[in-house]
């Protein structure tokens, strides 16, 4: 009995298979080619929603309004963000730093000194080092680890290297040269 109720078994899920497929047809058969959009007066529960406007895309990150006119380096403290800007007011190029444990105060700074390749305060080679400032004896500027890297300077060393990835500090090295502004903005 066992093999004939299995054979009843298939035969009936055959069946149910088929019927499914059958009304499946049938309604696709009968269903108009194209549904009409609802009159702004009929009822109904369910309203058409528009279809949303796609976003525009994101824009790359604006020049600090408070960063002055001219063009210069703008160092932002708190976005740990610097962009070189042209004369037309248009960020050439625009990426994240890390500082170290000595910053500027807000200000108008002018590039003093470049160096190409040195040993840093806290061991670190380091290239295109384009120095702005001094802050209690320590001098402050941007520069690239030669192992590219672009982790903070120790912070327990009074330190002012403001460290960048290297592409970064080459396009600084090829903007800064000395006597170039920088404004830093908290």
């Amino acid at each position: 009995m066992a093999r004939g109720s299995s054979g009843f078994v298939a035969g009936l899920t055959a069946a149910a298979v088929a019927a499914v497929c059958f009304l499946a047809y049938q309604a696709s058969a009968n269903a108009p080619d194209s549904v009409a959009a609802p009159s702004p007066g009929a009822s109904g529960t369910a309203a058409a929603s528009p279809t949303p406007k796609p976003s525009p895309p994101p824009q790359p990150l604006a020049v600090p309004a408070d960063s002055g006119t001219g063009t210069r380096v703008v160092y932002a403290l708190k976005d740990r963000r610097v962009w070189l800007v042209d004369g037309n007011e248009k960020a050439l190029r625009t990426f994240t730093v890390m500082p170290s444990a000595v910053s500027p105060p807000p200000g108008v700074y002018g590039v003093t000194s470049r160096s190409g390749s040195i040993k840093g305060s806290d061991g670190v080679l380091i290239e295109h080092v384009v120095r702005f400032a001094n802050v209690d004896d320590v001098s402050v500027g941007f520069s690239a680890a030669q192992d590219g890297s672009m982790q903070s300077p120790d912070p327990t060393l009074k330190t002012g290297g403001v460290r960048m990835k290297r592409p970064d500090g080459n396009a600084m090295w090829t903007f800064a040269t000395v006597g170039a502004k920088v404004v830093v903005v908290p």
